[in-house]
């Protein structure tokens, strides 16, 4: 009796699923990913983990709508070359129950 193999999952679809069900993932994912943005060498995971979380609330074109941007403008600035201004990028974040926020940084003791 031969087993059907089990249809595969990608590693991205289980990252998005995961998202949508956890909403305190969504904030530590975030933050690690806004952390990522400060560094010009990093700054393409960053945005693409916003991407992700976008997908997560729904997908681009949802969340595109609700930031009052196209979905093709959201496409390219979640992308990895993208360089979103702050208004797209509170925008977004809104749009997926986030906000921006400060905090201090921490430097290593002298």
């Amino acid at each position: 009796m031969s087993k059907k193999p089990k249809a595969a999952v990608s590693h991205y679809d289980c990252e998005v699923a995961e998202l949508r069900a956890d909403r305190e993932l969504v904030v530590e994912y975030l933050k690690a990913a806004m952390e990522s943005l400060d560094n010009p060498d990093d700054r393409a995971a960053g945005l693409l983990a916003l991407r992700t979380v976008a997908d997560a609330h729904g997908g681009l074109g949802a969340v595109a709508a609700e930031a009052g941007i196209s979905r093709e403008s959201l496409y390219r600035t979640l992308s990895a070359n993208g360089n979103p201004t702050l208004k797209t990028l509170l925008a977004v974040l809104k749009a997926v129950g986030m906000k921006l926020s400060v905090e201090p940084e921490h430097h290593a003791a002298a």
